[in-house]
């Protein structure tokens, strides 16, 4: 079975893609490489020892995606193509919108055209809003209250894919809504490599005790909290990838939703001091005013998809720090820059 991935090139997109080469899928990355590496694939197809088809297209352009993959065979496709920062969203929402949603329009076009009926689609805890309960499960209320652009963007593309299906009941969707996915695979080859600040707490956080930058940013310290910075659950990105297969392997005709989370929530100062940890670097940091579109707590309750999926997140916090921390080691340029296994 061959597995078209969209934004197969990017962080959650390599590890899926190692993943399903894993489990004897074969994988096509499409990506316009706008904010990923050719690198990746490469060293996917290294660890893996197969060969991955890969497509440099424009998901956001009709004519180019549906031209490029017209000669293509594939019999699902997983979508992780799109703008993924709360913050970046909230200062530039009209690229979140134009890109998030016209992509994944694109793609149910060219689904429905080549009669490709089974989707797994990037979804995000953001589409829950501010949440009402300590944990969240699938039954929390979605598209309310919702405090950025990237969030809602989520939210729309959801109500989209429901109506496809209406539309077209042969089609199979899950939605994965993900909590926050941090670290790396155990090899040091690939992990997230951000271009420029990067928009997320754990690759800021391994920039900091690599020295290459000065402190982090806590952005906030009055939320109702223990500490009174943000909690929220952290995902291993291999937990996830493995999600995104066992998603893969339950399709059935309708759309399911999914969350996958650990369950557990950790503060934004729990994970600075369980990466001083890993890493045996000081990891200093500032207090600087809460960010536009954040809330103070998100924690998933996974239970549906560990009873329905038979998935479970298996690798803790610490386990992503170490990961994190021999990714940072072995690649400090990140994708762009020499493979070195540090001492």
């Amino acid at each position: 079975m061959r597995v078209l991935l969209t934004g197969g090139a990017g962080y959650i997109g390599s590890h899926t893609a190692l993943v399903l080469l894993e489990a004897g899928y074969d994988v096509t990355v499409l990506d316009d490489f706008s904010n990923s590496s050719a690198e990746s694939v490469a060293r996917i197809e290294a660890l893996t020892d197969r060969s991955v088809q890969t497509i440099a297209c424009n998901l956001g352009d009709l004519r180019e995606a549906a031209q490029a993959l017209q000669v293509i065979d594939f019999e699902a496709a997983i979508h992780l193509a799109g703008f993924k920062a709360v913050g970046e969203s909230v200062k530039n929402p009209s690229a979140y919108y134009r890109n998030n949603i016209v992509s994944t329009l694109n793609l149910l076009d060219i689904l429905r055209a080549k009669n490709v009926r089974e989707l797994v689609f990037s979804s995000s805890a953001t589409v829950y809003g501010v949440p009402q309960t300590e944990r969240i499960d699938e039954s929390h209320p979605t598209g309310q209250g919702l405090t950025n652009p990237y969030g809602r963007s989520k939210a729309m593309i959801e109500q989209i894919i429901r109506d496809v299906h209406a539309s077209w009941p042969d089609f199979k969707a899950v939605l994965l809504r993900y909590f926050n996915p941090v670290g790396a695979h155990e090899s040091g080859r690939i992990g997230e490599s951000p271009s420029g600040v990067p928009n997320n707490l754990m690759p800021y956080v391994a920039q900091v005790a690599a020295g290459q930058r000065e402190s982090v940013k806590v952005f906030g310290d009055a939320y109702a909290t223990p500490d009174g910075t943000g909690v929220r659950d952290y995902i291993h990105v291999m937990d996830l990838a493995d999600g995104h297969l066992a998603a893969l392997q339950h399709l059935e005709p309708g759309v399911a939703t999914y969350n996958l989370g650990s369950g557990i929530g950790y503060s934004v100062l729990d994970v600075i001091g369980a990466y001083a940890e890993a890493s045996g670097k000081d990891v200093p940091y500032v207090i600087t005013e809460p960010r536009a579109g954040d809330v103070s707590r998100v924690i998933a309750d996974p239970s549906r998809a560990n009873q329905m999926l038979g998935w479970s997140a298996k690798r803790s916090l610490d386990d992503a720090c170490r990961d994190s921390w021999r990714w940072q080691k072995q690649n400090p340029e990140g994708l762009q820059g020499r493979y070195t296994v540090a001492e």
